[in-house]
């Protein structure tokens, strides 16, 4: 993998917002646009209610650091509290799903290394997304009982 050469600065008007495809939790890609190979830097801002997809990687480690909020992850069979200001390092191979079970948005930043370039859209030939989702993604975590998400609209 190739290290960006110089430095790329990137305002908070310089991200463009966007809502993921399963799960249709809004997100902005802070290092789409620096050609880095090296790192994936992700903001993700859950609504009451809401979870991201459960997967795992296959090489990359996280770390998930809450900005704003109580943030809940599941990490295996372990569900974890965030305080703001708080972080949680995961391995590749361990499933994971942040989640929102409480009252207010919670806002995530989620930096991930090494980048799994052929997860991007568009890479060729796609890998075996049963590697990176061995169960439903849509799977909600037990705290979410009863809840719908994704929203149907």
């Amino acid at each position: 993998m190739n290290a960006i050469q110089g430095h790329h600065l990137i305002r908070p008007e310089d991200l463009q917002w966007r809502v993921a495809a399963i799960m249709r939790i809004p997100n902005a890609d802070f290092l789409e646009r620096t050609g880095s190979e090296n790192l994936a830097a992700r903001l993700w801002r859950l609504p009451p209610g809401s979870a991201n997809t459960l997967h795992r990687h296959l090489r990359q480690e996280e770390f998930y650091f809450v900005l704003e909020g109580t943030g809940r992850i599941r990490v295996g069979d372990e569900t974890l509290t965030v305080p703001k200001h708080g972080g949680v390092l995961v391995g590749p191979e361990r499933l994971r799903q942040v989640f929102n079970d409480t009252d207010t948005e919670v806002l995530w930043l989620i930096v991930g290394a090494p980048e799994e370039l052929e997860l991007l859209p568009g890479a060729t030939p796609r890998p075996d997304l049963s590697r990176i989702y061995p169960v439903d993604p849509k799977q909600l975590p037990p705290e979410l009982a009863g809840k719908m998400w994704p929203p149907t609209s």
